[in-house]
């Protein structure tokens, strides 16, 4: 009972953290690794974290891995984390692109 509390609570801290939707995600993904001349193939845009992230999103709690999780634990951590660091505004745009890359887009409202 306590195992299915604990997935229940990080489930729900999840999907508070990350505040895009798969379709975005997938978008942001795929442009943030375009290139002047190309664009990757869809299944592998962005940075191996996000990739996870847009699975995630596409399964329900039922079917998720422990690799899933791990990475759901990871994602609330350094979302928090992020969110509570200050940053200068020469950063700003760095610090949303890293956010983003995780499913999180910090101007987005809640």
């Amino acid at each position: 009972m306590a195992k299915a509390l604990e997935s229940e609570v990080l489930w729900n801290e999840f999907h508070e953290v990350v505040n895009m939707t798969s379709q975005e995600l997938s978008a942001w993904l795929r442009i943030s690794e375009s290139g002047e001349h190309t664009e990757p193939l869809p299944d592998q845009a962005g940075a191996p974290i996000g990739r996870h992230v847009l699975g995630i999103l596409q399964k329900r709690r039922t079917d998720l891995t422990n690799d899933d999780v791990r990475v759901m634990r990871k994602v609330v951590d350094l979302v928090e984390r992020a969110e509570d660091a200050s940053t200068s505004e020469q950063d700003m745009i760095r610090h949303r692109d890293r956010l983003m890359n995780l499913g999180h887009d910090p101007l987005k409202p809640s």
